[in-house]
């Protein structure tokens, strides 16, 4: 998604402790996590370097849904959130090494599951999908298409809020020539009139 942009770029892995802290709220949650790994590149990037970080994360009830361990949690995780609205977090951290600076920002998008039957739901997991995916689920599987009637973000419940970044990088000087809003919904066939909000500064 991030070549959207046409940013030169390339990917660094940030390896940290994604374990809340105990009574953490989930926003102040995925800032924490964006800016540790933001820092955890810093140390093996040039000083020209512009870092985004982000992390997403998946919450019912005000509780931090992880990635399942085994095939019971993820089982465990998708019943739980079948036919109801749950929230998904995303927030970006991004630093600029020439002068320390950095920006966050972050999205909320609320998500209603589908009512997907329990043949679906086994047939999923069996796919080995929902293993490595915040909450046991991807919502762009071709197959389970677990999301029903969105009307948020949807790149941001992949884990990128494209609209987000622009804004953020607009704020170190960093722009984009490219419409992002178009691109975002052509390539994730999707019709959005969200961004406008984020555009007006209003979400």
């Amino acid at each position: 998604m991030i070549a959207l942009g046409g940013w030169a770029f390339r990917v660094e892995p940030a390896q940290v402790d994604e374990n809340p802290l105990p009574g953490e709220d989930p926003l102040v949650y995925v800032l924490r996590l964006a800016q540790s790994k933001a820092r955890a590149v810093a140390v093996r990037s040039l000083a020209e370097d512009v870092i985004l970080a982000a992390d997403t994360t998946v919450v019912d009830g005000g509780e931090i849904l992880g990635k399942p361990s085994d095939r019971f949690e993820a089982e465990t995780m998708l019943r739980r959130l079948c036919g109801r609205q749950h929230q998904v977090f995303t927030a970006l951290a991004v630093v600029r090494l020439s002068d320390n600076s950095l920006v966050t920002d972050w999205c909320v998008t609320d998500v209603p599951m589908r009512a997907y039957s329990d043949g679906e739901m086994q047939a999923y997991i069996a796919t080995g999908d929902p293993l490595d995916k915040a909450g046991a689920y991807a919502i762009q599987h071709p197959g389970f298409k677990p999301v029903s009637e969105l009307q948020g973000c949807f790149a941001n419940v992949m884990g990128l809020p494209l609209c987000h970044v622009v804004r953020a990088l607009e704020k170190l000087g960093i722009h984009t020539d490219e419409n992002i809003p178009r691109l975002c919904q052509e390539e994730l066939q999707y019709d959005c009139s969200f961004f406008r909000l984020v555009q007006r500064g209003e979400f």
